[in-house]
């Protein structure tokens, strides 16, 4: 029997690959790594990386040094990363015939690195293992397509399509719409295909040239890595075709925010049936658990939905977004949808992340909380019938300082993602934070400039 090296080897050897790109996630969801010929790669059997680079900011920066050393050693030493052999993929656009290659995290005894948000996502799937459970998700990616600008200040607009004509008003689900992007998605979809990616459908949304691409439900790790290498591909796409694309939760004033919206389920191991429905195609007793978990917990767990302070303007009533975590049937004005389905196909659509999210994260968040409620047998609410936006029982905190405050003061978040996870994370999003209120805004140099 072939070991995991032997297959990696094998693969690479296959397509003829000549370099590979050996890729961790930080915590923003920055793809940090080192670029390594095969040869070099193989014989290596890995690579080294300072384990800072898991405290760094989506600016480049780290967090303070009072957390920056309580966290790591002092000597800032390094971690050992070993590729995952399942967890290869093309890169399409390289000049040379080139892989990435998804790592995991060890520190020099052989522990999971606490920080590593792949390692973070492998310690709640081990929870739904340790009970027989599997979870089976599928998540859906919205994003814009923009023209591309230099200046930061400018506001985005939407790109020149085929007609020679950017878009004018919403054109949700519009096929037309989409086709003036057609060249684009030729590319995007036959990258996808020659990478594995397990693609779905396309759909336009409501915003001007927005766009969804849904995954086929799967493995949770697997669909993690893929939507991780999705949004490099989308971006290169766009650009090879001189346009941006975007993962911001809200890049555009008065238009719809972009969501990850994930659906879930759990299957049970030994059955391979699903344990949201009972035999009778009901809701079982676990099912709303699971949501009654979500519920609970999601308050606690946002920064890992909206982790930027630009996610929370995405959080507006009327805006096919969510303002709560209520749930309810087939009803996309709470934060938590269960769709029509079979039994089989029984589940529930978490609409609270934002694109910006990092998938790692944003999974092992929203299957954590259903966890809970499932252990703890937590009770939903009434579910709402009809226009959920005015539910005020289950509102969401509305800041990023004030969601950092919860997830922080959470000492089951601590027990269960880590308590280095917990305080590295809260320590990264506040020095991003603390970043951005030191910018002055276009709004700010309008309105107040000469008025005040």
């Amino acid at each position: 029997m072939t070991t995991p090296a032997e297959q990696l080897e094998q693969r690479l050897k296959q397509q003829k690959i000549t370099e590979v790109e050996c890729l961790v996630s930080d915590l923003t969801g920055i793809a940090r790594g080192k670029i390594s010929p095969t040869n070099k790669f193989l014989g290596e059997g890995g690579m080294r990386l300072p384990e800072s680079v898991l405290l760094q900011t989506v600016t480049g920066d780290f967090v303070d040094d009072d957390v920056y050393y309580d966290l790591l050693d002092e000597a800032d030493i390094d971690m050992f990363c070993r590729p995952d052999p399942d967890a290869i993929f093309l890169v399409p656009w390289a000049l040379e015939p080139t892989a990435m290659v998804f790592h995991d995290t060890f520190d020099r005894y052989g522990n999971p690195i606490e920080l590593s948000p792949r390692n973070v996502l492998k310690r709640v799937l081990k929870l739904y293992a340790d009970k027989g459970w599997r979870p089976v998700v599928a998540p859906e990616m919205e994003f814009y397509l923009t023209k591309r600008s230099s200046d930061p200040d400018f506001p985005l607009e939407a790109p020149v399509g085929r007609s020679g004509r950017p878009e004018s008003g919403r054109q949700s689900f519009s096929i037309d719409a989409t086709n003036e992007f057609d060249p684009l998605f030729e590319d995007v979809y036959d990258w996808c295909e020659a990478q594995g990616l397990d693609l779905d459908t396309l759909i336009h949304e409501d915003g001007p040239a927005q766009m969804e691409i849904n995954f086929r439900h799967g493995d949770a790790l697997s669909l993690a890595d893929q939507i991780t290498v999705f949004k490099r591909t989308m971006r290169e796409a766009a650009l090879k075709h001189d346009v941006s694309a975007t993962f911001m939760a809200k890049p555009i004033t008065d238009e719809p925010g972009s969501a990850m919206h994930i659906h879930q389920s759990v299957l049970d191991v030994a059955t391979g049936k699903n344990i949201f429905a009972n035999a009778d195609g009901s809701k079982s007793e676990l099912f709303l658990h699971f949501i009654g978990g979500l519920q609970k917990y999601i308050p606690k767990v946002l920064p890992m939905f909206a982790p930027n302070v630009n996610s929370f303007r995405r959080f507006l009533p009327d805006t096919s977004a969510p303002v709560n975590v209520e749930w309810g049937e087939e009803n996309r004005t709470v934060g938590l949808r269960v769709p029509p389905s079979s039994p089989e196909a029984m589940r529930v659509e978490n609409r609270l992340p934002g694109a910006d999210a990092n998938p790692y994260l944003a999974l092992a968040a929203s299957l954590l909380c259903g966890y809970l409620g499932m252990v703890e047998k937590v009770a939903p609410s009434t579910p709402v019938q009809g226009r959920g936006y005015e539910r005020r029982n289950l509102r969401l905190p509305i800041t990023i300082e004030d969601a950092l405050a919860q997830m922080e003061d959470c000492d089951v978040l601590g027990e269960y993602l880590g308590r280095k996870f917990v305080q590295g994370y809260v320590a990264v999003k506040r020095t991003e934070h603390e970043n951005y209120k030191r910018v002055i805004s276009s709004w700010e140099r309008e309105f107040l400039l000469l008025s005040v």
